[in-house]
């Protein structure tokens, strides 16, 4: 975990666009070979990747994840950005390496930011695109650890979702969320719920936990707990329900309730006959 928590989206100065090369360049194309495999694209085959380095070298993952619901796919550079919320480490980033130059959404979602205005789209084809606010590190060093314990009981779960919580960038809403994801009954992940000015790019916590989970390898989701701690009924939004019940449907859901018992489910309870790829991607 990172020493400083999270601050607000506030940089003192653009990102500036340079050319990687050396054994940063090398290190960042290892960990792309990588993460293309973890990339969850289905529908259009374009796996794309992105690594935020902090001011150490150590770095982010992200992965695009797309949805049977095209609208809910979550971008590589998201999935990135909203990893290092729920990790609180975002103050800490020092630039962003991509696999690809980034799409013209994608600059949109970095130039609605306060700080990112500057960040003009690279056309050069090149094998890594790089965005700097600082002097980049020498090279890369190892990833920021995701894992977290996984609760020893449904009540410690619940805990440790309200605990979060405490991270959620909410600007707009004011209303935080915390999700802890348990994989494979291993690790667990957590995710919080991160706002944008462009509200149809805000994350909700679940998708948050969900998208990081993949980004470190850990696709297996055996529970997931959840706590809105101003909402005691609080429960997942639809989005959030259609991209649970089609990458872990039968995941236990356990649901903050505040002081009364928590309540259970599983994402394809919560959403019936959600849609799903069959038909996108028969032949």
């Amino acid at each position: 975990m990172c020493a400083n928590r999270c601050t607000p989206f506030r940089l003192p100065y653009p990102l500036e666009l340079f050319s990687v090369s050396g054994s940063l360049l090398a290190s960042a194309r290892s960990h792309f070979a990588t993460l293309r495999a973890r990339a969850h694209v289905p529908f259009s085959d374009r796996p794309r990747s992105v690594l935020l380095v902090l001011r150490d070298g150590r770095w982010i993952p992200g992965v695009r994840i797309e949805s049977a619901s095209y609208s809910l796919s979550i971008s590589a550079l998201g999935n990135a950005v909203t990893t290092a919320y729920s990790l609180r480490c975002f103050d800490a980033v020092a630039g962003i390496l991509s696999s690809a130059p980034l799409s013209a959404a994608d600059h949109a979602y970095l130039r609605a930011l306060d700080g990112f205005s500057g960040a003009a789209p690279n056309s050069n084809g090149q094998a890594v695109t790089a965005y700097w606010r600082t002097s980049p590190p020498s090279q890369l060093g190892t990833v920021v650890d995701s894992a977290r314990p996984v609760p020893a009981s449904p009540e410690a779960g619940i805990s440790a979702a309200r605990n979060v919580a405490t991270t959620a960038h909410v600007p707009e809403s004011h209303f935080p969320v915390g999700a802890v994801l348990v994989h494979n009954n291993q690790i667990a992940i957590p995710g919080v719920n991160v706002e944008h000015p462009d509200w149809t790019r805000i994350l909700c916590a679940e998708r948050n936990a969900l998208s990081t989970a993949y980004a470190y390898g850990y696709t297996h989701c055996t529970a997931l707990y959840l706590s809105c701690p101003k909402a005691p009924n609080g429960s997942p939004c639809g989005a959030c329900r259609q991209v649970l019940a089609e990458r872990a449907p039968e995941a236990t859901l356990y649901m903050d309730r505040h002081d009364a018992p928590m309540e259970q489910s599983t994402p394809a309870a919560l959403l019936p006959a959600f849609f799903n790829s069959s038909d996108l991607i028969s032949d």
